[in-house]
């Protein structure tokens, strides 16, 4: 099998940016993910970042976290969990509008430094998702546009710890599922492992990787790509050693957007009538009860509701 996709986003400005936008297609066609480096975003922030998150782990969230483990028991399982995660988390929004000034606990230190980040990896989301257009050979900002909606995307970060598990092969860190929304950006810890996708039918390690950036691409670009980018299924196995820090920030579609494929992907198509045209806050409606289920048949309940509601244009800035 091929190596996992890596590209150096710094080559974008010399002679290698055609060899490197290719890597991209590739990685978006046939993986559905792909680790940033060069991205932007300087290593001294990053470390930071992850100290101050560790840190908050450690003062806030820690003990919380083992006092459930001894309330459910889970410590002395004796079969395979099916409906929780080995995962201690908290979330941050960002777009339309921030909550981080709300959120307890959070030292102000802290709060600066994760609202900085997440205007950094705004700008990146963004950046992205022209290269991707230009691949694509839509218009650029056509992605942007497509999540806007009324007010502009919907941004946050899920903040995870997934703790030392006794028995990671009764309990999944987070369990099997593809990405509801746009584009997943992902700063990984570098020294515990835990991050898999699906592909070809095995499960391949996403590899730790200092101050790089992961990439994954969520349900939403499948359908506006038509099809030609896939979001994938991906699990985090639970370690024995090691305390796992995972920031995911996801960047997606505004709630009142409406989703649908791409015009100028569709007529390139033979087959025209993939995927449905749907308002992104019903499609996450379902996707809060379906989230560990396969993604087709979502897009089929999408499609069912299509037929009975009528949609109007795409909503642009």
């Amino acid at each position: 099998m091929a190596s996992f996709p890596v590209i150096n986003l710094g080559k974008l400005n010399g002679e290698e940016r055609a060899a490197t936008m290719e890597k991209i297609k590739d990685a978006c066609e046939n993986w559905g993910f792909f680790e940033l480096v060069n991205h932007g975003i300087s290593p001294e922030f990053m470390d930071t970042v992850e100290r101050l998150t560790k840190e908050h782990y450690r003062k806030c969230m820690e003990q919380r976290f083992k006092e459930m483990v001894a309330n459910k028991g889970l410590e002395a399982v004796q079969s395979e969990i099916n409906d929780l995660d080995w995962e201690s988390t908290f979330y941050l929004r960002h777009l339309p509008v921030s909550n981080i000034a709300e959120v307890p606990d959070l030292e102000e230190e802290y709060r600066k430094t994760m609202k900085e980040f997440a205007a950094q990896l705004e700008k990146l989301a963004e950046h992205l998702l022209d290269l991707l257009c230009e691949n694509l050979g839509l218009e650029k900002g056509y992605l942007k546009k497509a999540f806007y909606g009324s007010k502009g995307p919907t941004f946050g970060t899920k903040v995870s710890n997934y703790p030392p598990c006794p028995q990671p092969e009764l309990i999944k860190g987070l369990r099997a599922h593809t990405d509801a929304g746009g584009i997943i950006l992902l700063f990984q810890d570098d020294k515990v492992s835990g991050l898999q996708l699906l592909k070809d039918g095995e499960w391949v390690d996403v590899p730790p990787m200092r101050h790089s950036i992961v990439i994954n691409l969520g349900d939403q670009l499948e359908v506006i790509t038509n099809g030609k980018y896939k979001s994938v299924m991906h699990r985090v196995i639970a370690q024995t050693d090691g305390n796992r820090m995972s920031i995911a920030s996801f960047y997606n579609p505004g709630s009142d957007a409406v989703i649908y494929p791409a015009s100028e992907l569709v007529e390139r198509e033979e087959n025209k009538d993939l995927y449905p045209k749907f308002v992104f806050e019903d499609y996450m409606n379902l996707y809060a009860v379906l989230k560990f289920q396969a993604k087709e048949p979502r897009f089929e309940a999408m499609k069912a509701m299509e037929n009975t509601t009528n949609l109007g244009p795409i909503a642009t800035v």
